[in-house]
C-alpha cells in the first residue's frame, strides 16, 4: 500500500514557476514508476510526466516538454514536478501517481488527493 501526498500547488502569474512535491509513504518508494497527472475541469485526466524506478528514463507530453521537468528523491520518497514557463491553459488540479509497472497512461495504481495549480493571465 502507498499513500501519496501533493503539495506545492497554488496561483501564479503567466510566465511563472512553481514546483509542485508529492511525499510517499512505504519503503519501496525506489520501485514505483511515478507519474504526474493533471485534469482541467471537463477534461479527461493526462499523464504529462513519468519517471521511471528502474532506468530513470523521463517521458514529458508534448504540452509540457521544454518547460516542465520531472525528478524524484528516493531518499526522501519524494518525486517533483518543477513547472516554468507557466501558461493559463495549464490551470488544472495536479495529481501524482506510483505504479510497479505502468509508465505512461493512466493505469496506475496508487493515486495523491490533487492540488490545485491556477495560472493567471
Amino acid at each position: 500500500q502507498v499513500q501519496l501526498v501533493e503539495s506545492g500547488g497554488g496561483l501564479v502569474q503567466a510566465g511563472g514557476s512553481l514546483r509542485l512535491s508529492c511525499v510517499a509513504s512505504g519503503r519501496t518508494f525506489s520501485t514505483y514508476n511515478m507519474g504526474w497527472f493533471r485534469q482541467a475541469p471537463g477534461k479527461e485526466r493526462d499523464v504529462i510526466a513519468a519517471i521511471s524506478w528502474r532506468s530513470g528514463r523521463r517521458y514529458y507530453a508534448d504540452t509540457v516538454k521544454g518547460r516542465f521537468t520531472i525528478s524524484r528523491d528516493n531518499a526522501k520518497n519524494t518525486v517533483y514536478l518543477q513547472m516554468n514557463s507557466l501558461k493559463p491553459e495549464d490551470t488544472a488540479v495536479y495529481y501524482c501517481a506510483a505504479d510497479h509497472v505502468h509508465f505512461t497512461g493512466t493505469d496506475y495504481e496508487y493515486w495523491g488527493q490533487g492540488t490545485q495549480v491556477t495560472v493567471s493571465s
